[in-house]
């Protein structure tokens, strides 16, 4: 179902295989393991020869009418499946489904050597099967592991250190930076710039000297034209695995945990610890100096003015636990409502 010209597709697998690779129980009649399938498509899309998945009710209308050979589904939903469909029982249909996509459009290696165009510093260290795209400058000191893609128009600044198997997009920018292995970093992104960091006078803002720097774990991933500042004198880091979106802001010596997710227009103030597994929901915001406990998640919009010390699910301006801010809502509702009449 994707298109030919950007995507390439492996494969064809047997049912068996997928449900090998997945960990899911086939269901279905005899032989169903047997089964064929040539590619990964969305229910309403989707043909005999397809696989699919089913983990939302929001779309069980387009289940119950889809035509694809083979659905992941949880086991509590099996009894919306149509007639003749081999389903794929699992606990968690899109995990196993993204495994599978994953099988049939791995991440390819793409070595294209170095751009004539690129300006590569002779003090530079390049690893094997490095690509350097066009118009790219590396300055002097800066290291790169092997198999990493640069691509065009980018800029990696001097002293920048990038692990081995990473992707770096077009039009990044990198300065005052130490980043892992398989790392990718989407285009526009700029990292290790300036904080913001001023000396407030009555005749002037004096601009702090911002001498700290980014460190980026093994396994991110960093969203199209998002910006990390580096530290002020502590480092800005982000833990291993963390998962950042587009347009997200990281202020100086914000500390980042493990396996964070941070959604689009989320936003985090200087200084803020995020412990692991924190997730920010798109257009919320964290204020300065503040710690959040591992495994708190803030609903999107929200705007944390104060620490969280043990983990939970925060939402609202200025955000509080979750069942206090649906309270919240309801009584203004309520208020509303009776104001009207």
């Amino acid at each position: 179902m994707a298109d030919p010209r950007f995507f390439r597709v492996s494969g064809p697998f047997t049912l068996a295989e997928l449900a090998s690779l997945t960990g899911a129980e086939i269901l279905g009649d005899a032989g169903a393991g047997e089964r064929i399938v040539t590619d990964v498509a969305p229910l309403d899309a989707a043909e005999s020869h397809h696989l699919s998945f089913f983990a939302n009710q929001h779309y069980l209308e387009s289940f119950e009418k889809s035509r694809a050979g083979a659905v992941f589904v949880h086991p509590k939903l099996v009894k919306d499946a149509p007639a003749g469909m081999v389903l794929l029982v699992t606990p968690e249909p899109y995990l196993a489904f993204a495994k599978a996509a994953r099988a049939f459009y791995p991440p390819s290696a793409s070595y294209r050597g170095i751009s004539p165009t690129a300006v590569i510093d002779g003090a530079a260290q390049l690893g094997d099967q490095v690509s350097v795209g066009h118009f790219t400058v590396i300055e002097a000191g800066v290291r790169i592991g092997a198999r990493t893609e640069i691509g065009s128009n980018t800029v990696l600044e001097a002293g920048v250190v990038i692990g081995e198997g990473c992707v770096i997009g077009a039009n990044v920018t990198i300065s005052h930076s130490l980043i892992g292995d398989r790392v990718v970093i989407y285009p526009g992104a700029r990292i290790g710039q300036d904080g913001f960091g001023f000396a407030l006078d009555a005749s002037r803002h004096l601009r702090i000297p911002q001498l700290g720097r980014v460190l980026v774990g093994d396994d991110v991933e960093i969203g199209a034209n998002t910006t990390i500042d580096r530290g002020a004198g502590p480092d800005t880091i982000i833990g291993t695995g963390s998962v950042i979106d587009n347009l997200v802001q990281i202020g100086h010596n914000t500390v980042v945990g493990n396996g964070c997710v941070i959604v689009a227009q989320a936003g985090t103030a200087g200084s803020t610890k995020l412990g692991d597994f924190v997730m920010l929901g798109g257009q919320s915001g964290i204020a300065g100096h503040l710690t959040i406990a591992p495994g708190t998640k803030i609903a999107a919009k929200s705007g944390v003015m104060r620490d969280v010390p043990k983990a939970t699910v925060m939402g609202g301006i200025p955000a509080v636990p979750m069942t206090q801010w649906l309270r919240q809502v309801a009584t203004v509702a309520r208020m509303a409502k009776k104001e009207v009449k």
